[in-house]
């Protein structure tokens, strides 16, 4: 279950550095996932920080022979090169920059004018332009990307109507389950979402259960991981952790807060203004599996070995550790270095010639 490719691990580290983009090639099949982009600089950024994307191809706004505008096709191969490059006019194709040790919180600073991100609305104001929108955004800790609609969209009562929008700015697992003989661990780098903050203790009730008002449910490997999740959605006003099966309730109710003691689950408040307790981040979770999202593995002696190797690799948030008596003897000692995307990335984009959109610019102080 670890090897599904070996091979993307082994040429993941030995790649070259290759930031140039290739016009009117296409890289045809592949395929590991379809995301939308607003252009291609963003589209290499995913394929980036995705864990399996070693390169891919794009289709622009201006894409004519069918309608998959702003279409980011990520890939990858077991020999770490596309298997075939095909003359295509109209595409961009290029690399993954893992290995040019890129920058985990990328700048995005163009305006998309034309341009819709459809979904993931948190919540809504009338600016006066598009460059106030992005400034709302920017100041908005929870906002990761904007529309703005403007003095010609219909019907006319959402004029100049900005939409501030979310995705995950830290770490989300893939899969968290029990498995013996193994360890699995965070990056010290994921605890810093609230850094600069003042300090404070972060509030949890053990042994807790607040019903009800869900408004999502992730996997979690700890209540301090769930309060982090918590602290980084802004609709989420508490959340309750289950210990059982690593789920993270995130809910929203911000009239009355309803606890109910119950054994093994613990719930809390987000952390919105300061940087709570991150021992979080150090512990060594035992018989703990984070499964899927590798980047590549490395052998070391033992499980603090491998959360060094994760800290020190930029690309690096989480890891697994296969213990040196793991069932199967091939796996044993291997360290698995994991990531997910973070960056602001929208769920669709469309055109709308009525719209602007963007991204928010705290990354790029």
């Amino acid at each position: 279950m670890y090897c599904v490719s070996i091979c993307l691990f082994l040429f993941s580290i030995f790649l070259e550095c290759r930031e140039q983009l290739v016009q009117d090639i296409d890289f045809p099949g592949s395929d590991i996932l379809l995301v939308f982009s607003p252009d291609v600089n963003h589209c290499q950024q995913l394929c980036t920080q995705h864990p399996a994307c070693l390169f891919f191809t794009y289709l622009p706004a201006d894409w004519t022979r069918d309608d998959r505008n702003f279409y980011c096709y990520l890939k990858s191969s077991s020999s770490g090169q596309p298997d075939v490059q095909n003359p295509l006019q109209g595409v961009t194709s290029g690399f993954s920059l893992k290995p040019c040790n890129p920058d985990p919180k990328p700048c995005l600073p163009q305006l998309y004018y034309g341009v819709d991100f459809p979904g993931a609305d948190i919540i809504s104001l009338f600016t006066e332009d598009a460059e106030e929108c992005r400034r709302a955004c920017t100041q908005d800790p929870a906002c990761q990307f904007f529309t703005f609609l403007n003095e010609d969209f219909t019907p006319v009562v959402y004029r100049y109507k900005c939409l501030l929008k979310f995705s995950w700015p830290v770490a989300t697992l893939p899969i968290v389950e029990r498995t013996a003989d193994l360890v699995s661990g965070f990056s010290n780098k994921v605890g810093t979402f609230q850094e600069g903050k003042p300090a404070c203790q972060g509030k949890l009730f053990p042994n807790t259960d607040i019903p009800g008002n869900d408004i999502l449910v992730l996997p979690a490997a700890s209540p301090g991981h769930c309060q982090n999740l918590c602290s980084a959605h802004s609709l989420c006003t508490f959340f309750t952790f289950v210990s059982d099966d690593f789920n993270c309730y995130l809910k929203g109710n911000s009239i009355e807060l309803v606890r109910k003691a119950r054994d093994g689950l613990t719930s809390g408040l987000p952390a919105r203004f300061c940087w709570p307790d991150n021992s979080w981040v150090n512990a060594a979770l035992e018989g703990v599996n984070f499964q899927g999202n590798d980047i590549r593995f490395e052998l070391t002696d033992d499980a603090a070995s491998c959360q060094r190797t994760c800290n020190e690799d930029p690309n690096c948030q989480f890891y697994n550790y296969l213990k040196a008596d793991f069932p199967d003897s091939v796996f044993r000692r291997r360290c698995y270095l994991k990531r997910s995307i973070t960056m602001p990335a929208p769920p669709r984009v469309a055109k709308l010639a009525t719209a602007v959109s963007g991204f928010q610019l705290r990354n790029c102080v």
